[in-house]
């Protein structure tokens, strides 16, 4: 940097479309910062709403004060409050037909968490596929300006009579610059897509065994509820 020039001055001497690179990339990595601790909070909040929910849950309690206590709350239920709130609603109104056998119970009751369970994964993943774009592409854009910036420098080389390094520097290293950025908006994007992907799907498998686990619950409750209406009927 024999010519003085500083990193601001490179960014602000380059030309419009490598401006433009950059700037898109700022904007991109500005983006996925905000998404990382905007879904860091919302996965922490899910994780621990749920281990607080499965203390209560397996205090003890009966179910059907907790789902009265959870219903009469303002606002809707996530996470794993909502798997339950889903498959305690369709029990109870199964239940009240006398004539459905506990399959018949357990089927309506199991697809009703299933859907419950794929609102809250959406919700979970919300975002994650814009830092997967952004870690995919970030480079590629980066590197489109290095290529534009230095073809520019080689042009502007071409049109004088003795080149020298201290000319063709700063156009190669404003150049490089946008690969630069490329990498800075890509790289964190990619760490954190792949660190949220895999707290999702560790939530999701938290959440399925717990459901099945309610579901077995709720299953003995509808057979002994069935066999018990059996003998008061003979």
């Amino acid at each position: 940097m024999g010519s003085g020039l500083n990193f601001l001055d490179l960014i602000l001497e380059a030309s419009f479309l490598v401006q433009l690179v950059m700037l898109a990339l700022v904007a991109m990595s500005v983006m996925s910062w905000a998404i990382i601790f905007q879904r860091k909070k919302a996965i922490s909040e899910a994780l621990t709403n749920a281990k607080r929910f499965e203390q209560k849950f397996w205090s003890g309690i009966d179910l059907s004060k907790l789902y009265n206590e959870i219903s009469s709350r303002s606002g809707n239920s996530s996470g794993i409050e909502a798997l339950f709130i889903a498959g305690f609603k369709e029990f109870a109104r199964h239940k009240k037909n006398s004539f459905q056998s506990a399959s018949i119970v357990m089927e309506g009751t199991h697809r009703s968490m299933r859907v419950a369970l794929s609102r809250e994964i959406e919700k979970l993943e919300s975002s994650l596929s814009f830092l997967a774009t952004v870690g995919s592409i970030s480079p590629y854009i980066g590197l489109f300006g290095t290529v534009w910036g230095i073809m520019n420098a080689f042009i502007a080389l071409g049109e004088v009579k003795q080149a020298t390094l201290q000319m063709v520097a700063p156009g190669i290293a404003e150049a490089l610059i946008a690969t630069a950025m490329g990498l800075f908006a890509a790289i964190p994007a990619v760490i954190a897509y792949n660190r949220f992907a895999n707290r999702v799907e560790k939530l999701e498998s938290h959440y399925i065994n717990f459901m099945e686990e309610f579901a077995n619950i709720l299953h003995r409750q509808a057979a002994t509820q069935i066999e018990a209406k059996a003998n008061v009927s003979a």
